[in-house]
């Protein structure tokens, strides 16, 4: 998938647990674990919006695009 998400380095610069993160942005770990992994086919605006206001970055520090057939 063209679209990677970096939110482990997010989580790792805060020092933020996924459970911790899932309950300040109100969604369930589970779904946190598709965002991580690269599963999610969407992402909501409020739902960015929080991950943005707990994680204090960009949408571009979380999403970046890779050309296809390059390595990420």
């Amino acid at each position: 998938m063209p679209i990677v998400i970096d939110l482990d380095v997010q989580l790792a610069r805060k020092k933020m647990s996924v459970q911790e993160f899932a309950d300040a942005i109100g969604i369930t770990p589970a779904n946190v674990a598709v965002l991580k992994n690269g599963r999610a086919k969407a992402v909501r605006f409020t739902t960015l919006d929080a991950i943005c206001r707990v994680l204090d970055c960009q949408p571009g520090d979380i999403l970046r695009w890779i050309p296809d057939g390059q390595e990420s």
